[in-house]
């Protein structure tokens, strides 16, 4: 697989090549310093696997600079790697689609194992921050008991390995069913349950299979 480090830092840049060095499984590793050189390095490289992206460089302006890279290419999974550690930034980046997101002060064991589920198909959230005392607090308020008995027990399923951290493509493979179908089951839960977005029902996945 080959992996873009897109990073204003050289020092971060270095770091996330040694941790993925020790993961043995990258064909080869690429580097951008900015926007612009993401883009230039993006096309003469369309065989990129995986992009690892910072969400404040030079060009590249937070969450706009992500929906940007979204719709230049919408089909390499994107993980973030951010100095932001609050639930705003994680749950809006998830919004966007980013299978994993990586606080900078994460210890090299937690960095490893990230980028190793990320490489594996799962997604990789830091659920400490996730999971901040205001944020459970909404949590708790979302729909509960009527309203969570009306899930199927297929739906019920595809809740548990949200929670777990299991992507579309993974929960598809473990229950064998086709990945639409998974958004199916996904997109009617968030009717049912009230949810506005995905990422609050990955939020309510989380702490109700932390809570069981």
């Amino acid at each position: 697989m080959k992996i873009l480090i897109a990073d204003d830092h050289w020092i971060v840049r270095e770091t996330l090549r040694q941790v993925l060095k020790q993961l043995g499984r990258t064909d080869e590793i690429v580097e951008a310093s900015s926007f612009g050189e993401m883009l230039q390095v993006i096309d003469n490289s369309p065989d990129i696997g995986l992009i690892l992206v910072d969400l404040v460089m030079p060009d590249f302006e937070a969450f706009d600079g992500l929906k940007a890279l979204r719709r230049r290419v919408p089909q390499v999974p994107l993980v973030v790697v951010s100095v932001h550690e609050n639930r705003e930034h994680v749950l809006q980046a998830i919004s966007l689609g980013v299978i994993g997101y990586i606080p900078k002060t994460a210890p090299p064991s937690e960095l490893l194992e990230a980028l190793r589920l990320v490489m594996d198909g799962h997604v990789s959230y830091p659920r400490h921050i996730l999971q901040q005392t205001s944020e459970q607090a909404a949590v708790r308020r979302a729909p509960s008991g009527p309203a969570a008995a009306r899930l199927t027990d297929r739906e019920s399923d595809v809740l548990l390995l949200l929670g777990e951290g299991s992507s579309v493509s993974r929960i598809a493979e473990k229950l064998q069913l086709s990945p639409h179908t998974v958004r199916v089951h996904i997109s009617n839960m968030m009717r049912r349950l009230g949810f506005g977005d995905r990422a609050s029902l990955l939020h309510y996945a989380i702490n109700r299979r932390k809570d069981a």
